[in-house]
């Protein structure tokens, strides 16, 4: 497949007519992404009140390839009933996740036992009995609860309040697989777990990092903002161990001298080993301070523990941040002056720095390194975890996490007389570790792949086969509907954002909260998520308890109760009146008061663990999304912007197959942590730095080790070392 020079552009906008007929027709498709709904896809905020397509400065048009594959994915026709009897589970398994993805909307209910091999329709009655029945008979703690960023702040308010009233705290959310990293670091700097910065601030910037992220894959509308900052003079220095096309050239559609002649990116490209991240970051700061760069009254008045990483800074040496980076002191140099220059900086980053078994020391290096210049409190710079899905941080905020945070707990128990469970609830992987240990018995899973977003995907597999029951609320099958399947599995239908019969808010990673009317359904089928979790709640738990679930029905009545107990969520209580969306306070810092203890941030130090050599015939490896991917969800088979035609692929450096004695396109085995995939063909990839290889997620899921970040439970699904095994290849 021939490899395009640049993001974006003509290429672009011939695939969203495509698109647009594949759904119906321009116009259909048109209407479709101009209803008042927020996007689908990434936190960046397009959509709400002010139209799709707006983003949240006014700015028209604002849309991405990312958004309008979701959009086209949510407008198939439904699964034809003959499907069901015509299909077992096991030839299910034999499709990829695009084949699974495009195979149409779930519009029924649906019931798999193990001894059948195949799922059957059944009633909504007969799935809420089941599902109901079987929650009164067991033990609470003996259940989890798995929530997606597809959700509204309602949906995920309300699962979690009925989890907590059933009898458990193992309420998680899939954060805890990508940013989970980011929040717990940020809170350990600045008492807060989100972006320090609003969309106004990144258009001020004179220098964007962007670490371990791929916006014009990824996020496709962050590109309009870093190439907006180079035409106005600015810098973008992309620190990434793939030089991936976009970052280097993007052409913008909306933007006509763009389209025509392509945008600048990045004026700096910095390629690390993979995991190479800390050292260099501690680098770059070892650099600043011995250029005198560093802001000594910043620290002095509004940092705890400066003397301690100076001191730290200064003991590390220059050989061992080398060798352990993968980047040259001449590069490191380069970076630390261009920081040194900028007098407004924005610091970005995503899985390309929390997917390590070090993921919350990065991010606190990377807090490290913005504080040493004071560029956290004030206008135009900060902190900017790039969210990958569109509302993963507001059900974060409204408590779908294992401990609620205390003054929601006080306000709920206060002002509702709840009574509420105190033992410590699982994380992500804990539910699956317990799973697999017998401990749990049921889960529901509001949303998401589950089985896809596990690292050792046998084990993930096995684990909740060990279930009772697995109840998924979806919208389209995906690979957990194939292999993670429980002793009976229930998938209920639900209905798409934009489908909703009354309205719902999600919250963008700038903290701001947007609200999406709904619209008519597309199908007869499916149920909205609030009117699914009212009814499973009213069943199990009866209108006996404070909250009256049969009000709860309607979305107004929760975003009373949000607006109420959840803080910085006062305006939810009027949003339905004044329709006016609103920044959650307490969480942007355009002055250096903090919120922690003392109002001062938390510097933190990190040794550097040295790393062995590499051995005959072993690379570094990070998994990779495509161009044509949303998470665990694959619209496209090949990578427009890699060149890559296919996805059972391995991405080397062309020098390093030289080295391994195989040639581009030969078929050969890939040895992991928890196992080996065989049949994979070697890519020939200049763009990768040698020594470091790439595979696609979620397949090459199945050779990654269950290893998590200590902080956070993150698991590491970048930095595993694999061997390629030649003779083993068929």
């Amino acid at each position: 497949m021939k490899k395009v020079h640049s993001g974006g552009g003509w290429s672009a906008i011939a695939y969203s007519y495509r698109k647009a007929r594949e759904s119906g027709g321009v116009l259909k498709f048109w209407r479709a992404l101009r209803t008042k709904n927020t996007c689908k896809t990434c936190a960046l905020g397009m959509g709400g009140q002010k139209g799709g397509m707006v983003n949240e400065l006014g700015h028209f048009p604002e849309i991405c390839k990312k958004g309008m594959q979701a959009m086209a994915a949510d407008m198939q026709d439904g699964i034809p009933r003959n499907f069901w009897s015509d299909n077992t589970v096991s030839e299910l398994r034999k499709l990829s996740p695009r084949e699974l993805d495009s195979m149409g909307r779930l519009v029924e209910p649906l019931l798999y036992e193990r001894n059948t091999d195949k799922y059957k329709r059944i009633e909504w009655k007969k799935a809420f009995d089941l599902i109901s029945e079987k929650l009164v008979k067991s033990e609470a703690d003996q259940s989890f609860w798995y929530f997606s960023g597809r959700s509204s702040n309602e949906a995920g308010f309300l699962l979690q309040l009925f989890a907590r009233l059933y009898g458990t705290n193992n309420v998680n959310n899939c954060s805890y697989y990508c940013h989970q990293a980011s929040g717990v670091a940020l809170s350990s700097v600045i008492g807060s777990g989100s972006a320090t910065i609003v969309l106004e601030d990144l258009e001020q910037a004179d220098l964007v990092f962007v670490i371990g992220a791929n916006p014009a894959s990824n996020h496709p509308r962050l590109m309009s903002s870093l190439a907006q900052i180079r035409r106005k003079g600015g810098k973008v220095i992309v620190v990434n161990p793939i030089r991936e096309t976009g970052l280097v050239r993007f052409k913008i559609p909306s933007r006509v001298r763009s389209l025509l002649f392509g945008s600048e990116i990045a004026s700096l490209y910095i390629q690390p080993n993979i995991g190479g991240d800390l050292a260099f970051l501690s680098g770059v700061s070892k650099r600043i301070v011995e250029l005198g760069g560093h802001d000594v009254q910043f620290l002095k008045n509004h940092c705890s523990g400066s003397d301690e990483l100076l001191s730290h800074l200064e003991s590390l040496s220059w050989n061992e941040i080398v060798e352990q980076s993968g980047v040259s002191a001449e590069d490191i140099d380069a970076v630390a002056n261009e920081y040194m220059k900028a007098k407004q900086v924005v610091f970005s980053w995503a899985m390309g720095i929390t997917h390590h078994r070090r993921g919350t020391e990065n991010v606190q290096a990377i807090a490290n390194l913005a504080l040493l210049r004071g560029m956290i409190g004030k206008e135009g710079c900060g902190l900017m975890p790039i969210r990958g899905h569109s509302n993963v941080q507001g059900v974060g905020s409204v408590g779908v996490t294992p401990q609620l945070k205390q003054a929601i707990f006080d306000r709920l128990e206060k002002d509702y007389e709840l009574t509420l469970p105190r033992v410590a609830g699982l994380d992500t992987m804990a539910c699956i570790e317990g799973a697999a240990a017998g401990d749990l018995r049921i889960g529901f899973c509001l949303g998401g792949n589950l089985f896809g977003s596990n690292p050792d995907a046998s084990f993930a597999s096995r684990s909740l086969s060990n279930l009772d029951l697995l109840v998924y609320v979806s919208t389209k099958l995906n690979t957990g509907h194939a292999w993670g399947l429980a002793k009976q599995t229930i998938i209920l239908p639900t209905l798409v954002r934009d489908e909703e019969p009354e309205p719902t808010t999600q919250e963008s990673m700038f903290n701001y909260v947007r609200m999406s009317d709904g619209g008519p359904a597309r199908h007869l089928g499916p149920r909205s998520e609030i009117d699914i979790i009212a009814t499973l709640a009213e069943r199990v738990l009866g209108n006996s308890t404070p909250i009256n679930w049969t009000e709860m029905r309607r979305t107004r009545n929760i975003r009373d109760v949000i607006g109420r107990v959840v803080p910085g969520f006062e305006a939810m209580t009027s949003i339905d009146d004044s329709k006016e969306e609103f920044q959650i306070g307490g969480r942007t810092f355009h002055t250096p008061s903090f919120n922690t203890e003392d109002g001062r941030a938390t510097l933190h130090t990190h040794s550097l663990v040295s790393n062995p050599g590499l051995a005959k015939n072993e690379l570094r490896l990070m998994t990779i999304r495509s161009e044509g991917q949303f998470n665990t969800v694959v619209y496209e088979d090949y990578d427009l912007y890699r060149g890559v035609d296919r996805r059972d692929v391995i991405l080397i450096h062309p020098a390093d197959l030289r080295d391994l004695g195989i040639h581009d396109g030969d078929r050969i085995a890939v040895r992991g942590p928890a196992g080996t995939m065989k049949n994979i063909r070697a890519t020939a990839f200049k763009s990768i730095k040698p020594t470091n290889a790439a595979m696609y997620f979620p397949e090459s899921n199945q050779i990654l080790d269950r290893g998590v970040d200590a902080s956070s439970r993150t698991p590491a699904f970048k930095g595993a070392h694999i061997f390629i095994e030649t003779d083993r290849a068929i």
